[in-house]
């Protein structure tokens, strides 16, 4: 014992010394190798024991207990049965005996060991290791201990790592299972005994409403008891099926304690003396001696905090159940039991007080109630009603004894009472889920639909009209300011804009079920604020030069500014409607339609004429950005309606009459091009905002592209853009504004207009037009030097030009085939530059960068029109470029321009070998040359996942659009399934192939891996790959075992289903051969096992041939090869393995 002695104080001196602040590295790398090469002794479990026994230094304790945790998990199979048989008595013992003063950590670690113990032995060797924990449970000064090893029982009994076998973790879940209902009795005799104890007789039982209104009063070790309870369920319930020991006692327990979440904090009151008096000193309130209420600690009562955790594990045990999709039929009563239930507490948690007569003064009361509850209980019961309605809904709401519309006005209340912003969210994420269930089954009832349309009509429109409140600055301005509308989040928006996001798809799915209650309702709002903004034009007063808004006092302000807030967000509610009013439904809804139209034409023509973007206010920094954010969002909804427009367009061009539709679209022009026009020339002193000039341009896009109205060109307005983008090189435009005008202007020379027969489309004189505008965007560009001269300016004309240029081309590449003949022709010079340019810059990667954009733009859209012979000569001169050293010096830079510059090569590469027929064959030896011989050895054995990512498509798409290439079918390969009559043509380039998509699978790269698992099998669907008789031959098995040794070293986790997917289709080829000569080749080659193991892994390998069967077949596999791996390595050196 002097021994032990000894070193549990050079132990603590140890801990002590690795864990002080002043300790290097270096010395606790040392004091790590000692205490390592101490716990891998043999016997050193019982220095340990002896430690925990006598050692209260936390250090020590954890280590001690590292070491048991290591030897049950790690080396259990070589320890001696009769060490394990005292390990089995001797830690429970300690356990029971010292568990009370140990720190809950160390007692809970030492609770794991021994159900890892129980784990590995139960019940065979450690017969009493679950009748053990379930006599704690029953005992009551036991039972929470007995509770925390139950639970760490469902915990490591039912999900086990990999140290077991498929058929221990079987025959655990099943044990486990035949002791629920055992486990579940206990533990609703716990509830039910604390609720018995301290509530009183005259609380109602649920499901009434006002049960509970009584305060329960728990002892603080009957709430801890309680939680543990719960704690336990919750995790039961998240794995054990729906069954009748899930019983109405046990539901009606857990919902008593649901109900702890919903009680408000009790005030304080002084404790009373002996005489009836409060006792004070001071002025205060006197505290007993122990800081608490004076109460034995058994019975203080639990705070308002631990009340709170108790209601909130409560309803974890009621989500835990309700996530549950597979209810059984005589489960639908359990199901509306709860449902019930939980319909009292929603009405608990949204009553109001009875002397509250006034609707304004509940709504305050509800809010505030729902304040001052614990957050997480909200949550948590905001989850409860996501899963009610989205799991469950369609079992309940068939079923008169649930009151389906009472609890949609419950649900109201909570929604709109939420004390937080994301509460509020989360509630409309389930009114959406709602509205899309309703969505749903109206459209497979549409015999019906007006009568469940009615039941819910009154609730769906209240919600419109609440929602579209709750998004106005005019009656939530405190709450809404709140919201911070800078910072962008993982999605690009900022809060506020994910909040009006979400209030608006609620408007458009209302919309979608009721449009005329909807359109109602929204556009009185609208008009109002519409009338405040057209109306301030009497007040701009002019002075000058500047004009000044007369609006100065801070009431006023105050009140323009959340007129204009609100009738942005209006606006955006109004755009988002659109496409409510197309399709179908036009003719039914035009006037609707038209009047919106009319009045965004209106509000833009407005905004632009009186150019209120250049208004000087009393609050420039509020008031300006509101000003310039109604006139965007005027023009951005009024761009919503283009598709609209798009089919007013095609009704107009039938019917002859087009006055109400011109109108529109010379309005619309006469209200975005003075915006580009004003930026355009630079002697214009007033500056247009760049939101609003890309509005603008936006929307011109959009009329040129969509609604392609035949005048559109001939407008004055338009001619006018025209002429300043043309004629005025030195424009003040915004390259991307820049790109967006000579798009639409392009469009609208190129697309054909809608209705119009081929011989009315005036091409002679679009294109000529067309040409005219490329020549003059590009006269700066066509005319640089070759070789180039140096300048500054060159590089920003070039990057300039292309981008302009790519944009033209992907605009019309799925147009019409006249479209993009006529773009190729306006565009023909240009190109024949670039390919000039092109050996020039080849050093430039930013260039050339730009350039290669151009070209795989060029060859994705319009290489029919360019022609087989030019472009053999645009690959060809790629192809010289890019040498071997070239290839290297671009792809080493990882992330630069140079990498993106091959990378965009290869992606040109792979539209021309998609190229259908034999125009582009002759080039294919060249590409796979360059593939397989100049960029592969590069990025083998390097990370460069881009590229990677590029040539491995490449590849794909050689062999999958080329495969004749490799295959010449004939009749007889067709007919004969076993392939000896294919002809097979290139065997090196396709086995060079199919060597680098193995090689990739050997590496770490996740994305690359699942890419190319997914190539290799559409390869297989599509030309019967695995089929081929070289793959079959020389390739099949090496693959398979590549796939099988992923799965053994858990590499690739996350693509565990694709690639045993892959597995089985490669085995499918041929069942028998897999497994009478793969398989035993396999785990003969399997180290670390032995000959009986391997014949139970090949036993236990059933020879199934469904997918199902197979799957379950190799997780087994893979599982117990591990496991008998880490049991032959945890075995002392000689041991004799029988």
């Amino acid at each position: 014992m002097a021994t032990d002695e000894v070193s549990l104080r050079a132990l603590e001196s140890l801990m002590t010394e690795f864990f002080h602040s002043c300790t290097t590295n270096e010395r606790k790398r040392e004091i790590e190798e000692l205490l390592n090469t101490f716990a891998s002794q043999a016997g050193s479990w019982r220095h340990c024991l002896y430690f925990l026994s006598n050692s209260r230094n936390e250090y020590v304790m954890m280590y001690s207990l590292t070491v048991f945790e290591n030897l049950v998990n790690k080396m259990w199979v070589g320890v001696a049965s009769e060490e394990k048989v005292e390990l089995r008595s001797c830690l429970p013992k300690l356990l029971l005996s010292q568990h009370a003063v140990l720190p809950f950590f160390i007692r809970n670690k030492l609770c794991k060991v021994i159900v890892d113990i129980g784990r590995q032995d139960w019940p065979m060797f450690y017969h009493d290791f679950f009748s053990n924990t379930l006599q704690l449970v029953q005992t009551p000064a036991m039972a929470p201990l007995g509770l925390v090893l139950l639970k760490m029982t469902s915990e490591e009994l039912v999900c086990p790592r990999e140290d077991l076998s498929v058929a221990r973790k079987e025959e655990l879940r099943k044990l486990l299972l035949e002791q629920i209902p055992t486990m579940l009795n206990l533990l609703t005799g716990i509830l039910e005994s604390v609720w018995e104890k301290h509530s009183g007789s005259g609380i109602t039982p649920p499901p009434s409403p006002t049960s509970g209104e009584t305060a329960v009063v728990l002892g603080s070790e009957s709430g801890a008891m309680c939680s543990l309870a719960l704690e336990c369920l919750a995790h039961l319930f998240s794995w054990i099926p729906l069954s009748s020991s899930i019983t109405p006692a046990l539901l009606a327990s857990i919902f008593h304690f649901a109900r702890f979440g919903c009680q408000l904090p009790v005030k304080a009151k002084p404790a009373p003396t002996s005489n009836g008096d409060t006792t004070t000193t001071g002025g205060n309130t006197a505290l007993p001696a122990n800081g608490g209420t004076g109460l034995p600690r058994a019975v203080q009562p639990v705070g308002q905090s631990e009340r709170a955790r108790l209601g909130v594990l409560a309803m974890s045990c009621i989500n835990e159940l309700m996530c549950k999709n597979c209810v059984p039929l005589d489960f639908e009563e359990f199901l509306l039991r709860i449902s019930q239930q939980t319909f009292f507490l929603l009405q608990k948690l949204t009553q109001t007080n009875s002397h509250s007569n006034t609707t304004n003064t509940n709504t305050h009361t509800v809010k505030n109630r729902l304040q001052e509850l614990d957050e997480s209980y909200l949550e948590k019961f905001t989850d409860f009603l996501r899963l009610f309605v989205s799991v469950h809904l369609r079992r309940i709401e068939s079923n008169a004894q649930f009151p389906l519309v009472e609890f949609l006005g419950l649900l109201f209340k909570y929604t709109f009472n939420q004390p937080t912003h994301e509460g509020y969210l989360a509630c409309l994420d389930i009114w959406s889920i709602f509205l899309d269930y309703m969505t749903t089954k109206i459209r497979s009832r549409l015999a019906d639909s007006d009568s469940v349309l009615n039941r819910y009509k009154d609730a769906l429109v209240l919600l419109l009209r609440e929602v579209l409140n709750r998004i106005q600055f005019r009656s939530n301005q405190t709450q809404l300011e709140e919201l911070d509308d800078e910072t962008l989040d993982d999605d690009k928006q900022t809060e506020w804009q994910r909040y009006l996001r979400q209030s608006l798809e609620v408007v458009a799915k209302v919309m979608e079920l009721l449009p005329s209650q909807t359109f109602s309702t929204l556009f009185p709002v609208l008009q109002e604020d519409l009338d405040i903004y057209l109306g301030l034009q009497q007040f701009i007063v002019t002075n000058g030069s500047s004009r000044r808004l007369n609006i100065t006092a801070e009431a006023d302000c105050r009140k323009l500014h959340c007129a204009l807030r609100d009738l942005s967000s209006l606006l955006q509610a109004v755009g988002r409607l659109a496409e409510f009013f197309t399709g179908d439904v036009f003719t039914a809804r035009f006037s609707d339609a038209l009047a919106i139209v009319q009045r965004l034409v209106e509000v833009t023509c407005y905004g632009s004429q009186i150019s209120l973007y250049d208004v000087e206010t009393a609050v420039p920094s509020v008031l300006k950005p509101d000003l310039i954010d109604v006139h965007a969002q005027s023009l951005a909804a009024l761009q919503a309606y283009s598709h609209w427009l798009a089919q007013f367009c095609s009704e107009v061009q039938r019917q002859q009459d087009q006055t109400r539709f011109a109108n529109l679209i010379t309005s619309s022009m006469a209200a975005t091009t003075p915006l580009i026009s004003a930026k355009v020339l630079p002697c214009r002193t007033q500056q247009v905002p760049e939101k609003l000039l890309l509005s603008a341009c936006h929307l011109l896009v959009s009329m040129a592209t969509t609604v392609r109205p035949v005048f559109l060109v001939s407008l004055p307005p338009v001619q006018n853009i025209f002429n300043l983008i043309t004629e005025n090189h030195n424009h003040q435009l915004p390259h991307e504004a820049h790109v967006l005008v000579c798009r639409a202007l392009s469009n609208m020379l190129l697309l054909p207009w809608p209705c119009l027969p081929e011989s009315e489309q005036q091409w002679p004189s679009r294109s000529s037009s067309h040409g005219r505008l490329v020549s003059t965007l590009t006269q700066q560009y066509r005319l640089l030097p070759r070789p180039p001269a140096y300048h500054h300016n060159n590089k920003t004309v070039m990057q300039q030009t292309l981008s302009v240029l790519r944009d033209l081309v992907q605009s019309i590449s799925g147009e019409s085939t006249k479209s993009r003949q006529i773009c190729y022709q306006s565009l023909q010079e240009s190109v024949q530059v670039s390919l000039a340019l092109f050996p020039h810059y080849i050093q430039q990667p930013e260039i050339t960068d730009e350039m290669l954009s151009f070209f795989l733009t060029l060859f994705q859209a319009l290489r029919v029109q360019m022609g087989v012979a030019f472009t053999e000569q645009i690959i060809q001169t790629f192809l010289n470029m890019f040498t071997r050293e070239q290839l290297a010096i671009s792809i080493l830079q990882e992330g630069s321009a140079g990498s993106k510059v091959v990378q965009k090569f290869l992606k040109i590469l792979q539209v021309v070998v998609q190229e259908p027929g034999q125009t582009f064959k002759p080039l294919l030896p060249s590409i796979l040359s360059l593939c397989m011989e100049q960029v592969y050895p590069i990025v083998a054995e390097r990370s460069c996942p881009d590229v990677k990512a590029e040539m491995f498509e490449l590849l794909f798409q050689i062999l999958h659009q080329n495969w004749r290439f490799f295959f010449k079918s004939s009749v007889l390969s067709s007919v004969q399934r076993d392939g000896a009559g294919e002809l097979m043509e290139n065997e090196a380039q396709f086995t060079a192939a199919m060597q680098a998509f193995g090689q990739s699978f050997l590496q770490p790269d996740i994305h690359i891996f699942k890419q190319n698992l997914s190539y290799l099998e559409v390869l297989n669907t599509k030309h019967k790959l695995y089929h081929k008789k070289l793959f079959q031959s020389s390739m099949l098995f090496h693959f398979i075992n590549v796939l099988l040794q992923v799965l053994l070293h858990k590499s690739h986790d996350l693509l565990q289903d694709d690639i045993t997917v892959a597995v089985y289709n490669m085995a499918a080829v041929n069942f028998h051969t897999f497994y009478s000569s793969f398989l035993p080749e396999f785990l003969n080659g399997c180290q670390g096992l032995d000959h009986h193991q391997r014949a139970t892994l090949a036993r236990n390998f059933t020879p199934e041939r469904d997918l199902p069967s197979f799957t379950q077949s190799v997780y087994r596999l893979v599982n117990d090869l591990r496991y008998y791996r880490l049991c032959n390595g945890s075995l002392p050196p000689g041991t004799l393995k029988l």
